[in-house]
């Protein structure tokens, strides 16, 4: 598959992320609330299953509306040194992560998105304590069809750039060891004398 990014131009996911999303709801709605939903509409009065029902449509009407709304938020964009991201309905985030940080690049995929044809590139960077977040990544790339592509284009990147803190923790060492061998050879002059 021809890979469709260009470097400093905008990317979206996949449409077939929309697709997942819809699945995904559509799998909730089965499994996790029509299985109690069906005993209350038989077993319970019918004011208690309209009560329950009326929330549920709302929610229901809700999440079909926003799920194409979120997917529109989404864009990325590759540059000559760093990845920018942006996503949100109502709470707009960006975030840009250099090339230069990044660590490992993981892709995710489950039966599902396989079964259409995406996975999500989930991105480490240096210096991100995901410990301290919750967080498992610090970008993730979401719901792309040539997702191994996408990670050999950002590993292209990455090549030659190491990374930041591996930089400054050999520089680090290097000095720490120079300073300790100059002090030693300084001793060693004396006691010799």
């Amino acid at each position: 598959m021809k890979l469709y990014i260009r470097v400093g131009e905008n990317f979206k996911p996949s449409p077939k992320l929309k697709s997942l999303y819809y699945t995904y709801l559509f799998l909730t709605l089965v499994l996790g609330i029509l299985s109690w939903y069906i005993p209350v509409l038989i077993f319970a009065p019918i004011e208690v299953s309209v009560g329950i029902f009326i929330p549920l449509m709302a929610i229901l009407a809700f999440i079909i509306y926003w799920i194409p709304k979120y997917y529109e938020s989404i864009t990325y964009t590759l540059t000559e040194n760093e990845i920018i991201w942006k996503r949100g309905v109502w709470f707009k985030n960006m975030g840009i992560v250099p090339y230069n940080r990044i660590t490992n690049i993981d892709i995710a995929q489950g039966p599902i998105s396989r079964k259409y044809g995406i996975a999500s590139l989930s991105i480490q960077t240096a210096g991100y304590s995901a410990a301290s977040t919750g967080k498992l990544a610090e970008i993730k790339i979401l719901g792309i069809e040539d997702f191994e592509e996408l990670r050999n284009m950002i590993l292209e990147f990455v090549k030659g750039k190491r990374p930041v803190a591996v930089e400054t923790y050999e520089e680090d060492i290097n000095l720490k060891i120079l300073k300790e061998l100059t002090r030693i050879r300084e001793l060693l002059e004396k006691t010799l004398k």
